[in-house]
């Protein structure tokens, strides 16, 4: 059971209970596609509190997410701390503090292992797959939507275009796959996602954009979202989603798949060739289709410097 503490005010009225919880974005390429592990029929992440018999945070979110999918976890690295008090509306006398992490896994279910609920990060963040042009829910739902918020008044009305412009990549800017949590936010405060109605009267339903989660889930998913792709810019870390062997078109699409863009297929393995991030297996596979694609594996030099700076995987416009 949750084991809480007093927060301490100057106003015994203001005191209130502290809740931690441990909160995890497990996130697997599973058929090409980012997957992220999810309970409660998709609308939540896997999450628990932290309780006084567990040996440390990483060890009390492990515990969680085993009991919870079923699914043990490998790499896993802390993600951000989330306190907001607005931001959680469903336990009003209740402060609720929750440490998240990011962990990369691979789906390698047996026969005998329970089936676990992998659900695609596009069914949350329609408007972040660019892999075949920009979504259609982007110019007929969000961006129209968003001009109209703009237009209201309050804050400053270049502000509000600005901050739209540089999340959209509107105005001649460049679309970055790296600003989920920014588009995200934006859409929050404009009141086209779900979660920004809770607990208004006579709020309108928001437009289609994106199954919602329970509290401040969906807001903890785009940041493990956005960090990943981050990262796969400058560190190996997609190996972590490989399999053992994999061929370059593999690798290439589950990169694509992570960034929710197309990569330029020459540079891509001009790239892989020159930070020598994988090596021949001496195999072959026809499962791709048409002549027998050579079979790769992450160098073990790799492996074992996966953690040094310098050593990249970066992602390159198509």
């Amino acid at each position: 059971m949750s084991q809480g503490k007093t927060d301490v005010t100057e106003d015994p009225h203001q005191r209130r209970e502290v809740k931690v919880d441990l909160i995890a974005v497990v996130a697997a390429v599973i058929d090409g596609n980012p997957r992220v592990l999810a309970i409660r029929q998709g609308s939540a992440l896997p999450s628990g509190p932290f309780e006084l018999g567990h040996r440390s945070l990483q060890a009390g979110l492990r515990d969680w997410v085993e009991q919870q999918t079923g699914h043990p976890l490998g790499y896993i690295e802390q993600l951000y701390t989330f306190a907001d008090r607005d931001r959680i509306a469903d336990e009003l006398t209740q402060r609720a503090i929750s440490i998240s992490y990011l962990g990369l896994t691979r789906d390698e279910r047996t026969e005998n292992d329970r089936p676990r609920d992998w659900r695609s990060w596009y069914d949350y963040f329609p408007w972040e797959d660019h892999r075949e042009g920009p979504p259609a829910i982007l110019p007929e739902v969000i961006l129209p939507r968003l001009e109209a918020w703009t237009e209201e008044r309050g804050q400053s009305l270049e502000e509000r275009r600005h901050r739209a412009a540089i999340a959209f990549g509107l105005d001649d800017r460049p679309w970055n796959e790296e600003l989920v949590l920014q588009r995200y936010e934006l859409l929050y405060e404009a009141g086209l996602v779900e979660e920004a109605l809770r607990g208004r009267e006579g709020g309108d339903a928001p437009p289609a954009s994106g199954r919602a989660m329970i509290a401040d889930h969906r807001r903890i998913l785009a940041t493990g979202i956005a960090r990943l792709r981050t990262k796969i810019k400058y560190r190996p870390v997609v190996f972590e989603l490989m399999p053992p062997v994999f061929t370059l078109l593999q690798l290439q699409r589950a990169v694509e798949a992570l960034a929710g863009r197309l990569v330029h297929k020459q540079n891509f393995r001009r790239l892989i060739e020159q930070q020598e991030l994988v090596e021949e297996t001496g195999e072959t596979t026809s499962e791709t289709g048409g002549r027998p694609a050579k079979l790769f594996r992450f160098r073990p030099g790799v492996l074992m410097e996966r953690t040094v700076a310098g050593t990249k995987l970066p992602v390159m416009r198509a």
